[in-house]
């Protein structure tokens, strides 16, 4: 089992596009809300050098943006 974590913001489009498609294709994951706790925005920062959402972190590696196609290369390896 795969564990997948996606980094998103209240008002990222793309973050609302990932979760749903996620959710279509029933693959469970954990959502952090980088509003609601912004001290983490500062961890992620550190782990990837990016400032953007999404983020998705499927068994330590790391997907920026909205891409279905390397979440699920990722997911089938």
């Amino acid at each position: 089992m795969k564990n997948i974590t996606v980094y998103t913001t209240n008002s990222c489009r793309y973050c609302v596009m990932l979760k749903n498609f996620l959710m279509e294709q029933n693959i469970p994951f954990n959502e952090v809300n980088l509003e609601t706790n912004p001290a983490l925005m500062e961890d992620l920062v550190r782990k990837t050098g990016q400032y953007g959402v999404p983020q998705t972190e499927i068994n330590g590696q790391w997907v920026l943006g909205f891409d279905p196609n390397s979440i699920i290369n990722l997911l089938n390896k």
